[in-house]
């Protein structure tokens, strides 16, 4: 009669043990509720509770990341773009997690998707895709004043990922950074040819104030035409030169410069 009633009682014993025996792991924090009502958070290790009256509610306090389903966003110079973003938070007072908001997890995503929708509506699309950073930052924080103070929620990152644009908007802004890159060569080629120019002239006003210059011109020309062997040379002296100019102007009846001679 005994053995028969100790078995009975050892097994309620054991699932007294069972139920009232809890392991609180290491990045996980427990809030217990008594009867319903908040008695404290307990930390890692062992922890006992009492059965069937206490109950432990266990908190990740891990940082959790979450991959927000793409939205079809209108931006304020009316382009439709589809954007992927990603979100970064973690619980920071799980007792207000817990007790303030029905699925902490949920809610934080649902407030960043609405929050990512109102940032980018209020965005020029220029804005979007050369100043992400500062569309990053402004999603975080405003994300963040929604989650932490009611919800026990901070948000570290919320970053957008991708920014897809309609097929016809890709082909225009092409065709724009074609034509960019097209202005942009023409510029430079324009550049070159007018420094080209502007050196050429000073050094024709050096030529024509020194005429050493225009003899060492020409020797140097033929050193650069005698090194190759395909070419025959045929030597003139540049007095020649100045010799012809003089029969030119004598047959002309003009000086050298261009002036009227005298008779």
């Amino acid at each position: 009669m005994q053995l028969l009633i100790g078995i009975p009682v050892g097994l309620v014993v054991l699932i007294l043990a069972v139920f009232a025996v809890k392991i609180v792991k290491q990045w996980e924090r427990g809030v217990v509720l008594r009867f319903g009502r908040l008695i404290g958070v307990r930390g890692p290790g062992i922890r006992l509770i009492i059965p069937f009256i206490d109950r432990m509610i266990k908190v990740d306090m891990r940082i959790m990341t979450y991959v927000l389903e793409p939205q079809e966003v209108i931006t304020r110079d009316n382009v439709t773009i589809r954007v992927d973003a990603v979100l970064y938070f973690r619980v920071q007072d799980p007792t207000i997690a817990i007790i303030g908001v029905e699925d902490y997890t949920l809610a934080t995503i649902q407030i960043a998707l609405t929050t990512l929708r109102s940032v980018l509506g209020q965005s020029e699309l220029d804005e979007v895709l050369a100043h992400r950073e500062e569309i990053n930052t402004r999603l975080r924080q405003i994300i963040d004043d929604q989650t932490e103070k009611p919800w026990g929620v901070v948000v570290t990152v919320a970053e957008v990922k991708d920014v897809l644009l309609p097929e016809p908007m890709q082909r225009s802004m092409a065709s724009q950074a074609e034509a960019e890159r097209q202005r942009r060569a023409k510029v430079i080629h324009a550049l070159g040819e007018y420094q080209a120019a502007e050196t050429l002239a000073k050094a024709a006003d050096i030529i024509a104030a020194h005429p050493v210059a225009l003899q060492l011109r020409y020797l140097q020309s033929m050193v650069e035409m005698a090194s190759e062997r395909t070419s025959t040379i045929i030597p003139i002296p540049i007095d020649v030169f100045g010799m012809l100019q003089n029969l030119r102007a004598n047959a002309q009846g003009v000086g050298i410069d261009g002036s009227p001679r005298e008779s």
